[in-house]
């Protein structure tokens, strides 16, 4: 599934390792060496995801391999990058774009998530983690502040004083603390972590696509455009041929015994 409707070669990839099935796309990071860590290849390389998911939308996955999902961005190119750098966004431009992708996004966390990882993990509709996770954003022990979405992102997802703790102490919280101020949503077990991104992947794909798509978007518009956005979305789904489908063969289910009527009036 490239941006052209083709299936994405996993040889294209050196960073990444991917599975493709028909409702969804898992990415692996795949930098084991330097612990995931984020680096100019890995970006180039998760624009082209986004490419091919714009063109043909599907839930994505996100995780890292060997225990870890991304210790941050790649130091030895981060101590390099001066003003006309940050000012491109390199990171922030990936991650907004990964927020934006029209199906929602799974981050599976495991081991460190760290700075940028933190931060692309932040830009996933759901994180789920297991009892290894270790989050935050320690960039201001480095001279520099977590420009890549946390310094706005996590206010809006944990609250304004834990996000200051962890912005500004560096504060990296463990599994359980993730869990209790809603940062990750489920705990599992280091072995049926992916098994859980999956089964929530299967709660989402069981709704209607174009529902998730508008839901997501309209959840995700400015208060100021509410409550007309709404009503305009609405307006498209109720004229969708799966809310016909799925609403009959619900009040089907619901009345098994109902007897349709043919045209002529005879009744079957």
């Amino acid at each position: 599934m490239a941006a052209n409707g083709k299936a994405l070669n996993p040889e294209d990839f050196s960073t990444l390792l991917i599975e493709e099935r028909a409702d969804r796309l898992t990415v692996l990071l795949n930098r084991p060496a330097v612990r995931n860590a984020i680096d100019q290849q890995m970006v180039d390389e998760l624009h082209l995801i986004c490419a091919a998911l714009e063109q043909s939308p599907k839930i994505l996955i996100i995780a890292g391999v060997e225990g870890v999902f991304a210790s941050g961005a790649d130091i030895g190119q981060l101590r390099e990058r001066r003003r006309d750098d940050a000012l491109q966004g390199i990171n922030s431009t990936l991650f907004a774009r990964i927020a934006k992708l029209p199906m929602p996004v799974i981050a599976a966390l495991d081991g460190y998530c760290l700075g940028g990882g933190a931060e692309l993990a932040y830009a996933a509709d759901f994180r789920i983690g297991t009892p290894g996770v270790r989050i935050g954003n320690p960039e201001t022990g480095l001279g520099i502040l977590a420009a890549a979405g946390a310094s706005w992102r996590l206010k809006e997802l944990v609250g304004e004083p834990m996000a200051k703790e962890i912005l500004l102490t560096g504060l990296v919280l463990r599994a359980e603390d993730a869990l209790r101020v809603n940062l990750i949503t489920e705990i599992h077990e280091a072995p049926l972590l992916m098994d859980g991104a999956h089964k929530l992947a299967d709660r989402i794909a069981r709704q209607d696509p174009l529902a998730v798509r508008i839901t997501k978007s309209v959840f995700h518009a400015p208060a100021e455009a509410h409550p007309l956005i709404d009503q305009l979305a609405q307006g498209i789904l109720f004229e969708s041929p799966a809310k016909f489908e799925r609403m009959q063969a619900f009040l089907d289910k619901k009345d098994p015994d109902k007897k349709t009527t043919s045209i002529d009036g005879n009744s079957k």
